[in-house]
């Protein structure tokens, strides 16, 4: 732990700017599919997608809790990136300005679920290009436009709820993963491994694993892209202990886009 932009915050003050409460306790109506692991496989001992090209630059949401439409967008191009060859920053303010009806109900700047956000890209038949439809920081009415589409999807999968090995192998196989997590021990992070064993299950924060690790000293670690800008962190990133009774929730609410 450390000083960063957020020190100077209360922790009242932190959670009510930053940390949205994220309900996932809900059924897995809009799943499409549940991930199967390759229980024949060996998984390798690290894994970052940035050395393949799969992860564009850290962004920044703000003041505003949107974290739900970056975790969804970046796990969105990092799958069309690995997928289709393509290389897309895509719009998070498509899905905060127009995902807000039913049956998605995500709240903009007020909190919202990854899931519901992909649904709406899902039925949407896409979602525009950050250059097209570029963030605001702020809810505004919808102006989704087909014309300036940069990806599409087919469906969602998610990965069986609490199983840190199936998520691995997820991240592994398919790429970068949209999880939800306790961060409330977020607002001091400098550097390192995370290791909180009091961080709870009660997920207020959605990120975007992007690979997994041994750090020698501090023991395995989810390599997870945050979007506070690159001020934050590890230049944007967060090393979270894994292998540790998926502490902070992380492996509960793990899903990604199918393209």
């Amino acid at each position: 732990m450390g000083v960063n932009k957020f020190t100077d915050l209360t922790p009242e003050e932190f959670k009510r700017l930053m940390l949205p409460s994220l309900n996932t306790n809900h059924s897995l109506e809009g799943i499409d599919y549940i991930y199967n692991p390759s229980s024949k496989k060996n998984l390798p001992s690290e894994v970052d997608w940035r050395v393949k090209g799969a992860v564009n630059p850290v962004k920044d949401q703000g003041q505003c809790g949107s974290c739900w439409a970056f975790s969804a967008v970046g796990s969105l191009e990092s799958q069309y990136f690995i997928h289709k060859g393509i290389s897309v920053s895509l719009s998070e303010q498509n899905l905060m300005d127009c995902s807000s009806d039913d049956p998605y109900d995500n709240d903009g700047c007020d909190g919202g679920l990854p899931i519901e956000a992909l649904n709406y890209v899902k039925d949407n038949g896409g979602i525009d290009t950050e250059s097209s439809y570029p963030y605001e920081e702020t809810d505004d009415d919808c102006s989704y436009d087909e014309n300036d589409v940069g990806a599409q999807i087919s469906g969602v999968s998610q990965i069986e709820s609490g199983n840190e090995d199936a998520l691995a192998d997820a991240v592994a196989n398919k790429g970068p993963i949209s999880v939800c997590v306790d961060a409330s021990f977020f607002q001091n992070y400098e550097g390192g491994v995370l290791n909180e064993p009091s961080c709870t299950q009660d997920t207020n924060h959605a990120v975007v694993i992007i690979g997994y690790g041994t750090d020698p000293d501090d023991g395995d670690y989810w390599l997870v892209r945050n979007s506070w800008g690159e001020d934050w962190g590890e230049d944007g990133y967060i090393r979270m202990a894994r292998n540790c009774d998926n502490q902070c929730g992380i492996a509960n609410s793990a899903i990604y886009p199918i393209v």
